[in-house]
Protein backbone atom coordinates (compact mmCIF):
# COMPACT_ATOMS: atom_id res chain seq x y z
CA UNK A 1 0.00 0.00 0.00
CA UNK A 2 0.89 3.29 -0.07
CA UNK A 3 3.37 4.96 2.05
CA UNK A 4 1.47 7.75 3.94
CA UNK A 5 4.28 9.52 5.66
CA UNK A 6 4.07 13.38 4.50
CA UNK A 7 -0.03 13.53 5.23
CA UNK A 8 -2.55 14.21 8.15
CA UNK A 9 -5.33 12.40 8.70
CA UNK A 10 -8.00 13.76 10.81
CA UNK A 11 -10.44 10.97 12.07
CA UNK A 12 -13.22 11.76 13.95
CA UNK A 13 -14.35 9.77 17.10
CA UNK A 14 -11.26 8.10 17.39
CA UNK A 15 -11.43 7.05 21.30
CA UNK A 16 -12.34 3.81 20.76
CA UNK A 17 -14.02 1.30 18.43
CA UNK A 18 -13.58 1.63 14.70
CA UNK A 19 -12.38 5.57 15.18
CA UNK A 20 -9.37 3.68 16.94
CA UNK A 21 -8.98 0.83 14.41
CA UNK A 22 -8.75 3.22 11.53
CA UNK A 23 -6.11 5.77 13.40
CA UNK A 24 -3.90 2.92 14.00
CA UNK A 25 -4.22 1.68 10.28
CA UNK A 26 -3.41 5.27 9.00
CA UNK A 27 -0.07 5.35 11.62
CA UNK A 28 1.22 2.20 10.28
CA UNK A 29 1.15 3.28 6.86
CA UNK A 30 3.28 6.30 8.18
CA UNK A 31 0.35 9.42 8.48
CA UNK A 32 0.44 11.77 11.04
CA UNK A 33 -3.19 11.30 12.86
CA UNK A 34 -5.17 14.26 13.86
CA UNK A 35 -7.72 11.83 16.87
CA UNK A 36 -11.02 14.36 17.48
CA UNK A 37 -13.76 13.02 20.34
CA UNK A 38 -15.63 14.29 22.90
CA UNK A 39 -13.29 12.64 25.55
CA UNK A 40 -9.82 13.47 26.15
CA UNK A 41 -8.91 10.38 27.83
CA UNK A 42 -10.58 8.27 25.46
CA UNK A 43 -8.34 9.52 23.29
CA UNK A 44 -4.98 9.78 24.76
CA UNK A 45 -5.43 6.37 25.30
CA UNK A 46 -5.61 5.85 21.02
CA UNK A 47 -2.54 8.56 21.02
CA UNK A 48 -0.67 5.95 22.81
CA UNK A 49 -1.42 3.05 20.78
CA UNK A 50 -0.38 5.39 17.83
CA UNK A 51 2.63 5.90 19.12
CA UNK A 52 3.88 2.39 19.26
CA UNK A 53 2.64 2.21 15.92
CA UNK A 54 5.21 2.71 13.92
CA UNK A 55 8.41 4.59 14.73
CA UNK A 56 8.99 8.57 13.82
CA UNK A 57 4.74 8.34 13.45
CA UNK A 58 2.87 11.00 15.75
CA UNK A 59 -0.31 11.96 16.71
CA UNK A 60 -2.06 14.90 17.93
CA UNK A 61 -5.54 14.76 20.68
CA UNK A 62 -8.03 17.57 20.20
CA UNK A 63 -11.52 17.38 21.59
CA UNK A 64 -14.51 19.06 19.69
CA UNK A 65 -18.12 17.99 19.41
CA UNK A 66 -18.90 17.31 15.78
CA UNK A 67 -22.62 18.03 15.88
CA UNK A 68 -21.45 21.76 17.10
CA UNK A 69 -20.92 24.46 14.71
CA UNK A 70 -19.05 26.42 17.27
CA UNK A 71 -16.99 23.51 18.49
CA UNK A 72 -16.43 22.54 15.29
CA UNK A 73 -15.10 25.93 14.08
CA UNK A 74 -13.04 26.08 17.21
CA UNK A 75 -11.47 22.90 15.98
CA UNK A 76 -10.57 24.23 12.51
CA UNK A 77 -8.85 26.84 14.38
CA UNK A 78 -7.01 25.42 16.54
CA UNK A 79 -5.54 22.47 13.72
CA UNK A 80 -5.16 25.81 11.52
CA UNK A 81 -1.13 24.79 11.58
CA UNK A 82 -1.75 21.42 10.81
CA UNK A 83 -2.06 20.55 6.77
CA UNK A 84 -4.82 17.62 6.64
CA UNK A 85 -5.22 16.21 3.59
CA UNK A 86 -7.28 13.20 4.85
CA UNK A 87 -10.48 13.39 6.58
CA UNK A 88 -12.24 10.13 8.44
CA UNK A 89 -15.57 10.99 8.88
CA UNK A 90 -16.38 7.83 11.70
CA UNK A 91 -18.18 9.51 14.83
CA UNK A 92 -21.40 8.03 14.95
CA UNK A 93 -23.70 6.49 16.93
CA UNK A 94 -26.12 3.36 17.09
CA UNK A 95 -29.68 5.37 18.26
CA UNK A 96 -32.75 3.53 19.74
CA UNK A 97 -33.10 -0.19 18.99
CA UNK A 98 -37.25 -0.29 18.95
CA UNK A 99 -39.97 0.05 16.42
CA UNK A 100 -40.77 3.57 14.49
CA UNK A 101 -43.66 4.51 16.28
CA UNK A 102 -41.77 4.12 19.60
CA UNK A 103 -38.84 6.17 18.52
CA UNK A 104 -39.28 10.11 20.30
CA UNK A 105 -38.71 12.96 18.16
CA UNK A 106 -35.36 13.63 19.87
CA UNK A 107 -34.09 10.78 19.74
CA UNK A 108 -34.18 10.76 15.83
CA UNK A 109 -32.71 14.01 15.56
CA UNK A 110 -29.54 12.90 18.32
CA UNK A 111 -28.63 10.42 15.64
CA UNK A 112 -29.04 12.60 12.48
CA UNK A 113 -26.79 15.35 14.39
CA UNK A 114 -23.88 12.90 14.90
CA UNK A 115 -24.02 10.60 11.66
CA UNK A 116 -24.97 12.91 8.71
CA UNK A 117 -24.96 16.60 10.18
CA UNK A 118 -21.55 16.18 12.07
CA UNK A 119 -20.16 15.03 8.35
CA UNK A 120 -21.95 18.11 6.59
CA UNK A 121 -20.31 20.49 9.69
CA UNK A 122 -16.60 18.75 9.44
CA UNK A 123 -16.40 18.75 5.66
CA UNK A 124 -17.75 22.14 5.83
CA UNK A 125 -14.79 23.33 7.91
CA UNK A 126 -11.51 20.88 6.73
CA UNK A 127 -12.16 20.76 2.59
CA UNK A 128 -12.08 24.68 1.91
CA UNK A 129 -8.06 23.88 2.46
CA UNK A 130 -7.72 20.90 1.04
CA UNK A 131 -10.08 22.55 -2.26
CA UNK A 132 -7.11 25.45 -2.27
CA UNK A 133 -4.60 22.77 -2.08
CA UNK A 134 -6.04 20.67 -5.02
CA UNK A 135 -5.92 17.40 -3.18
CA UNK A 136 -7.10 15.38 -0.55
CA UNK A 137 -9.56 12.64 0.22
CA UNK A 138 -12.64 11.93 2.62
CA UNK A 139 -14.11 8.97 3.83
CA UNK A 140 -17.22 8.54 5.39
CA UNK A 141 -18.56 6.03 7.32
CA UNK A 142 -21.61 4.95 6.02
CA UNK A 143 -22.96 0.84 6.81
CA UNK A 144 -24.43 -1.92 5.05
CA UNK A 145 -27.52 -1.61 7.50
CA UNK A 146 -28.21 1.73 5.93
CA UNK A 147 -29.00 -0.72 2.62
CA UNK A 148 -30.93 -3.58 3.62
CA UNK A 149 -33.52 -4.75 6.58
CA UNK A 150 -32.34 -3.89 9.84
CA UNK A 151 -35.46 -4.66 12.00
CA UNK A 152 -36.07 -1.58 14.50
CA UNK A 153 -33.53 0.22 13.55
CA UNK A 154 -34.69 2.81 11.55
CA UNK A 155 -33.18 6.21 12.38
CA UNK A 156 -29.62 4.49 12.29
CA UNK A 157 -30.60 3.25 8.72
CA UNK A 158 -32.01 6.42 7.25
CA UNK A 159 -28.71 8.05 8.47
CA UNK A 160 -26.70 6.29 7.15
CA UNK A 161 -28.25 6.02 3.55
CA UNK A 162 -28.26 9.64 4.03
CA UNK A 163 -24.66 9.56 4.37
CA UNK A 164 -24.20 8.01 0.72
CA UNK A 165 -26.09 10.58 -0.94
CA UNK A 166 -23.99 13.34 1.01
CA UNK A 167 -20.72 11.53 -0.26
CA UNK A 168 -21.82 10.86 -3.83
CA UNK A 169 -23.58 14.47 -4.44
CA UNK A 170 -20.31 15.73 -2.46
CA UNK A 171 -17.64 13.69 -4.65
CA UNK A 172 -19.20 15.53 -7.54
CA UNK A 173 -18.99 19.12 -6.46
CA UNK A 174 -15.06 18.71 -5.15
CA UNK A 175 -13.79 16.00 -7.59
CA UNK A 176 -13.33 17.89 -10.07
CA UNK A 177 -10.93 20.33 -7.82
CA UNK A 178 -8.76 17.50 -6.63
CA UNK A 179 -10.48 15.95 -3.85
CA UNK A 180 -11.99 12.48 -3.31
CA UNK A 181 -14.87 11.81 -1.60
CA UNK A 182 -15.93 8.05 -0.55
CA UNK A 183 -17.97 6.01 1.55
CA UNK A 184 -17.26 2.80 3.37
CA UNK A 185 -20.06 0.79 4.09
CA UNK A 186 -18.85 -2.03 7.20
CA UNK A 187 -21.12 -4.42 8.92
CA UNK A 188 -21.25 -6.27 10.92
CA UNK A 189 -18.41 -5.49 12.79
CA UNK A 190 -17.15 -7.93 15.51
CA UNK A 191 -17.31 -5.14 18.92
CA UNK A 192 -19.67 -3.98 21.90
CA UNK A 193 -22.04 -2.36 19.11
CA UNK A 194 -23.31 -5.27 17.73
CA UNK A 195 -22.87 -7.46 21.07
CA UNK A 196 -25.57 -5.21 22.45
CA UNK A 197 -27.73 -5.33 19.18
CA UNK A 198 -27.32 -9.10 19.16
CA UNK A 199 -28.52 -9.16 22.91
CA UNK A 200 -31.81 -7.23 22.50
CA UNK A 201 -32.46 -9.64 19.21
CA UNK A 202 -32.44 -12.27 20.80
CA UNK A 203 -34.29 -10.39 24.07
CA UNK A 204 -36.99 -9.55 21.32
CA UNK A 205 -36.86 -13.24 19.70
CA UNK A 206 -36.99 -15.31 23.05
CA UNK A 207 -33.50 -17.33 21.89
CA UNK A 208 -30.21 -17.57 23.35
CA UNK A 209 -27.25 -14.53 22.65
CA UNK A 210 -25.16 -17.64 19.79
CA UNK A 211 -28.58 -18.48 18.11
CA UNK A 212 -28.98 -14.92 17.37
CA UNK A 213 -25.43 -14.53 16.68
CA UNK A 214 -25.32 -17.65 14.24
CA UNK A 215 -28.56 -16.33 12.35
CA UNK A 216 -27.14 -12.79 12.13
CA UNK A 217 -23.80 -13.83 10.49
CA UNK A 218 -25.27 -16.87 8.50
CA UNK A 219 -26.22 -14.04 6.57
CA UNK A 220 -22.96 -13.28 4.75
CA UNK A 221 -20.82 -15.70 2.63
CA UNK A 222 -18.03 -15.60 4.62
CA UNK A 223 -19.99 -16.38 7.53
CA UNK A 224 -18.61 -13.89 10.15
CA UNK A 225 -18.27 -10.42 11.45
CA UNK A 226 -15.58 -8.41 9.86
CA UNK A 227 -13.30 -7.06 12.59
CA UNK A 228 -12.26 -3.23 13.33
CA UNK A 229 -8.84 -4.02 12.06
CA UNK A 230 -10.30 -5.17 8.83
CA UNK A 231 -11.99 -1.69 8.23
CA UNK A 232 -8.54 0.65 9.55
CA UNK A 233 -7.20 -1.53 6.72
CA UNK A 234 -10.09 -0.64 4.24
CA UNK A 235 -9.67 2.96 4.96
CA UNK A 236 -6.00 2.69 4.18
CA UNK A 237 -6.88 0.63 0.64
CA UNK A 238 -8.92 3.17 -0.25
CA UNK A 239 -6.43 5.90 -0.46
CA UNK A 240 -4.18 3.83 -1.99
CA UNK A 241 -6.85 3.76 -4.88
CA UNK A 242 -6.66 7.38 -7.11
CA UNK A 243 -8.88 6.89 -9.29
CA UNK A 244 -11.79 5.98 -6.37
CA UNK A 245 -14.29 9.11 -5.73
CA UNK A 246 -17.96 9.13 -5.56
CA UNK A 247 -17.93 5.46 -4.36
CA UNK A 248 -19.17 3.21 -1.43
CA UNK A 249 -17.59 0.02 -0.28
CA UNK A 250 -19.01 -2.64 1.11
CA UNK A 251 -17.16 -4.52 3.91
CA UNK A 252 -19.35 -7.04 5.21
CA UNK A 253 -17.89 -10.17 4.30
CA UNK A 254 -20.35 -10.71 2.19
CA UNK A 255 -24.14 -9.67 3.72
CA UNK A 256 -25.29 -8.60 0.94
CA UNK A 257 -27.46 -5.58 0.85
CA UNK A 258 -30.46 -6.07 -0.57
Amino acid sequence: MTDLAGRTALVTGAGNGLGRAIALALARQGARVVLVGRTRETLEETAVRVSGARVGVAARVATADVTDPASVAALAEELGDEDVSVLVNNAGVPGPVKPLVEIEPTEWDDVFAVNVRGIYLMCRAFLPPMVEAGRGDVVNLASVGGKRPLARRTPYAASKMAVIGLTTTLAAEVGPLGVNVNSLSPGPVEGPRTTRDLMLEAERLGIGYEEAEQAYVSRSALGRMVTEEEVGQAVVAMLDMPGLCAADIDLSAGMVAR
